[in-house]
């Protein structure tokens, strides 16, 4: 977020390749150590795992976007309601049972969604689309992964496809998309914050994500969901200390009720309803 808002290194490209060229660096170098355990012998795995890994890039690159424009809690706001994208696919396409309360968290999700832009004393359009598009990837990207039959590969596997792809296509993209030689411009390319930032971000981008994946094996969904909420809980609420938000009673009031629906759905995670 810093580097992004600002410093205002708008150009996702070459931000978010420099992120997944560090996390595969890492991944790789720690594979090849014996700390973690990737196995990617099967190609036919590996190829059918690519629609997944362009979704990822959807979502890091919209991300980006979305995040130089968006407060921290607007944009986490707006990415959770992807839920609503994956309970619909279960409601209306596999024709899943969807209890009464997961029904109402998803819709309160989806209401805080949409309002908050209506009541957003900073409104930024370009900011929203981003996020808007980052919402349906992401959405897209846990359908396709219910779908998705595994197999043999993990989610530490599933990374690091997705950080090889993804630093191929940004680094094929950032000459196209202009960001390549416009970043030569910017003004605080030989500035030693502007280096301490990215390598930061990268460094704890990796962290985090291996943090999560071993989270995620070693506790039920449930427990996941609830460890996940309240990081985002924190996130938002410290995020106002170190960066600039301006907010109304109505936008609270959309944070809020975007709080309460990841809650009850957090809560019909961990009871099963």
């Amino acid at each position: 977020q810093y580097v992004l808002s600002v410093l205002q290194f708008t150009y996702p490209t070459l931000f978010q390749g420099w992120q997944t060229l560090v996390g595969g660096l890492l991944l790789h170098i720690s594979w090849k150590l014996g700390w973690v355990e990737i196995n990617l012998c099967s190609r036919s795995e590996i190829l059918s795992w690519l629609p997944a890994s362009v979704l990822f890039v959807g979502i890091i690159y919209a991300g980006s976007r979305a995040l130089s424009r968006l407060p921290i809690p607007v944009f986490l706001t707006v990415h959770n309601a992807a839920e609503v994208i994956t309970c619909g696919f279960q409601k209306f396409v596999q024709k899943e049972q969807t209890s009464h309360l997961k029904v109402c968290s998803v819709l309160l999700l989806l209401a805080a969604a949409v309002c908050l832009p209506l009541c957003d004393t900073q409104f930024d359009p370009n900011g929203y689309l981003w996020a808007l598009i980052h919402l349906i990837c992401v959405g897209a990207y846990k359908v396709f992964h219910k779908l998705w039959k595994p197999g043999s590969l993990s989610d530490l596997d599933q990374q690091y496809i997705n950080y090889v792809f993804s630093v191929v296509l940004l680094a094929s993209a950032s000459h196209p998309a202009g960001d390549l030689f416009s970043a030569l411009d910017f003004p605080f390319l030989y500035f030693y914050r502007f280096h301490s930032s990215c390598c930061a971000s990268g460094l704890l981008g990796f962290f985090l994500m291996l943090h999560t994946v071993k989270l995620k094996s070693s506790t039920t969904s449930g427990q996941y969901a609830a460890w996940s909420f309240l990081a985002k809980v924190i996130t938002a609420s410290l995020s106002p200390f170190f960066f600039v938000m301006t907010a109304n009673v109505l936008t609270i009031s959309c944070l809020v009720v975007g709080g309460v629906g990841e809650a009850l759905l957090v809560y019909t995670e961990r009871t099963g309803t």
